[in-house]
């Protein structure tokens, strides 16, 4: 190969290695377990448990282990020991193959390993079923070069390229490891990174001194926008001078009102199209951002045929080697969040199966939105769509997904790029404040671009939710759904005008319910009366799919008709774990204390007949009004689509914002 021919290949994407402070995410980079192929544990009961079918095994580590963290030598470099085995076929490490041949244009790579010692480099591939195959090998000896040129071609539906390193009777090392490509180079795209951020200062700064300390990863990065909407200031925090400075004129801070996410994010967007990016770059608070994303993000929207949205999956930020999901798509029947197949495994954990002994992760995904925990959207697309709609939280990424995928821009989640982020597994946000937000956002969603007439299932799984709440005793709850249903008829035009002023609207209601109002220690509750509660204490199960409508009535009747017990008031029945709070085993108490999700306090559910009676009324109306006005209700929203989501009435948002707070 002549070296005209060697300077016309460029980087996709290079080997990564954990920081020193990431030794839980060792996983997720480097595997020293098996060389290859998918492996089940023969022995492992509850790998072939009798609830599990043939074609359903649960993969499972077979013994594997870590490796050495002290042979880490820098973020590309790392020793492998005389006589062991090192896989990069890592969720960071591979090279998610199927996906630059469906969204891209590159047909073929070449994989270049550097090496120092004695050894071998073995390469393998695998298909969309997660079967692997070995593809090339190299024995390697002092300082070499190692080449192999790989075809795309066979990664239709799936499958990943990847490499292992064993070393010989001495120590192996890793000097570097690219994969390459010589597709006709093109200009690299100028980004925006932007984070919208909300009283996490302490989130927010740790971020930008990550990329403060990996400047590589921003040659492309025309600017850093924090856009602080919080209390507690960024910029009041200690520190920030410092990073500020490391960043060298990049950074920028924008201190506006609380629009919510989606009035953060929109500012990013706006921000972006202003100062001449090419993409912006949305990124959540409370996050730790993986720096070499960001590159291997906007390389791989640069090279995308035509634009495209490009996003970071999230891994659980208190459990590092745990990803949340793999991909999301919108149920168009019933507007939710839904898995792109079903084999698909939620919250997988690599530190138990690695990339190579899980078969589903193999397949290609190809999702409706990516959320924006980290989300690259090109500047392109913006001027064409607009920016976010103006739901303060919710919904607001889906619904972007979905109206760029109308108007024929894909969204591609990519492998290889993430962030860890605080989980809301641990956290019920149907219950409380945003409620309002889950209800009124879905159903905006559901007017705009539902495909069924009446949206599908939409109303009717909201009046059965409203059911479930009320006799549940989640009073404020419901109050705040009520509000969403009423604010819908007030039409899209409302949207901008409460973004900053609904929320505060919502926590003043919260003095009128008892079940809104948090205390820390459940002592700070009356001691509850003795006896086991409902049942005699029995845990009590959800009823049969064929049993609910006649449950449904049962329960709302009593509870219609029955008083609660005068003792009730005074004192709960009992204590429901968070775990236990569901609404088959509410709705037998009239008065019980739940703890919160989160664990930081508990809330006392007290029955009101009289409250259930006017709310499920209420709703039921609404519910009935709003399925007379759809029809009409989706022609309005979809109409004022274009201009509620427009660059000009975003500024007039922004605008004022800044004259209320001038």
């Amino acid at each position: 190969m002549t070296s005209e021919e060697s300077s016309s290949w460029s980087a996709l994407q290079r080997v990564i290695l954990p920081s020193a402070d990431q030794t839980d995410t060792i996983p997720l980079y480097v595997d020293a377990g098996p060389a290859s192929g998918i492996r089940l544990r023969e022995n492992d009961e509850l790998a072939r448990s009798p609830k599990l079918p043939e074609d359903k095994l649960q993969m499972f580590s077979s013994g594997s282990r870590q490796a050495h963290f002290e042979d880490l030598l820098s973020r590309t470099s790392m020793r492998v020991r005389s006589g062991e085995q090192i896989s990069f076929g890592t969720y960071f490490n591979a090279f998610p193959a199927s996906y630059w041949r469906r969204w891209t244009s590159v047909r073929d790579v070449r994989l270049v390993v550097r090496t120092t010692g004695t050894g071998s480099v073995t390469v393998y591939k695998s298909n969309a079923r997660g079967s692997v195959q070995r593809v090339d090998g190299r024995h390697v000896d002092g300082e070499t070069t190692s080449e192999f040129e790989l075809s795309l071609k066979p990664f239709g539906d799936g499958g990943w390229y990847w490499f292992d390193l064993a070393a010989s009777s001495t120590e192996l090392v890793l000097q570097s490891g690219q994969w390459e490509t010589n597709e006709a180079a093109r200009d690299s795209g100028q980004v925006t990174l932007e984070i919208t951020t909300m009283n996490k200062p302490d989130f927010c700064l740790n971020n930008a001194r990550i990329l403060a300390d990996n400047l590589d990863a921003l040659t492309n990065v025309k600017e850093i926008l924090i856009v602080d909407q919080g209390t507690q200031k960024v910029q009041d925090q200690e520190g920030f001078a410092e990073v500020e400075a490391l960043l060298g004129g990049k950074l920028r801070v924008i201190n506006q009102a609380n629009l919510g996410g989606s009035g953060g994010f929109a500012r990013g967007m706006y921000e972006a199209v202003e100062n001449g990016s090419d993409y912006v770059l949305l990124l959540d608070d409370d996050i730790v951002v993986e720096p070499e994303s960001i590159v291997r993000l906007l390389t791989f929207a640069d090279r995308c045929r035509k634009p495209t949205i490009v996003g970071g999956h999230m891994f659980d930020l208190y459990n590092r080697s745990v990803l949340h999901t793999f991909g999301e798509v919108v149920d168009p029947f019933r507007i939710v969040p839904a898995q792109p197949h079903a084999d698909m495994e939620l919250r997988h954990d690599f530190g138990v199966a690695n990339l190579r002994q899980t078969a589903w992760l193999h397949r290609r995904v190809d999702v409706d939105y990516n959320g924006w925990w980290m989300c690259l959207i090109p500047t392109r697309v913006i001027k064409e769509i607009g920016l976010s709609l103006p739901l303060f939280i919710k919904w607001d990424d889906a619904e972007y997904g979905l109206r760029a995928r109308e108007a024929g821009y894909s969204t591609v989640s990519l492998p290889g790029a993430a962030v860890w982020h605080v989980s809301w597994m641990d956290k019920d946000d149907m219950v409380g404040w945003q409620a309002y937000f889950h209800e009124r956002n879905r159903l905006v969603t559901t007017l705009i671009h539902s495909p069924y007439p009446k949206g599908g299932r939409v109303l009717r799984e909201s009046a059965q939710a409203d059911v479930k709440h009320l006799v549940s005793m989640q009073y404020f709850t419901e109050h705040g759904r009520l509000e969403a249903l009423k604010d819908i008829f007030k039409g899209p035009s409302e949207l901008h005008q409460v973004l900053a002023s609904k929320l505060p609207e919502i926590n003043a209601l919260k003095s009128e319910y008892t079940d809104a109002q948090l205390k820390e220690n459940v002592d700070d509750f009356p001691a509850p009366k003795l006896g086991r509660g409902p049942m005699g204490g029995a845990l009590i199960g959800m009823p049969r799919k064929k049993d609910l409508v006649s449950w449904g009535i049962k329960t709302v009747s009593r509870q219609l008709v029955k008083n609660p017990a005068p003792e009730s008031a005074e004192r709960p029945q009992g204590f429901l774990a968070h775990r236990d709070n569901r609404w088959f085993r509410l709705a037998h108490y009239d008065s019980v204390v739940v703890s919160n999700a989160e664990g930081t306090g508990a809330s006392w559910y007290r029955r009101d007949p009289k409250k259930l009676k006017s709310m499920l009324a209420e709703a039921t109306r609404l519910h009935l009004r709003l399925y007379r006005e759809w029809d009409n209700l989706a022609e309005q929203y979809r109409a004022a689509l274009p201009d509620i989501t427009s660059i000009a009435a975003w500024k007039r948002t922004f605008d004022a914002d800044s004259k209320d707070g001038s």
